[in-house]
């Protein structure tokens, strides 16, 4: 026999929160993309900045790479090929060598 488990059903106050919260961590984290984009921030900033914010640790490496300057798809693919990122890894799952590649990749030169 299974064991299921059945979903709570959430009250209309508890879906508007989980929304507004939802709405919120997705602003943050284009906020941190458009900073790095405008320069604001350089990637180190930006990883620094997510390991001390669960929220922008969901923040996809793919798509804080390409919001760097003169970074696109192919560039963002080779970096993450050569320091075996997975395509879909969040910066929560990257490994302190992974993490390393990156800053040494992208460095303030």
């Amino acid at each position: 026999m299974e064991n299921l488990v059945t979903i709570p059903q959430l009250t209309t106050e508890q879906l508007e929160a989980a929304r507004a919260a939802a709405t919120m961590a997705r602003r943050q984290r284009a906020e941190l993309k458009n900073k790095v984009r405008d320069g604001e921030l350089s990637l180190a900033q930006a990883l620094d900045a997510a390991s001390q914010d669960d929220v922008l640790a969901h923040v996809k490496v793919v798509d804080l790479l390409k919001s760097l300057p003169r970074v696109g798809e192919k560039r963002a693919a080779v970096v993450m090929e050569k320091l075996e990122i997975a395509p879909n890894r969040r910066i929560r799952g990257l490994g302190r060598h992974q993490l390393a590649g990156l800053r040494s990749e992208f460095g303030e030169r």
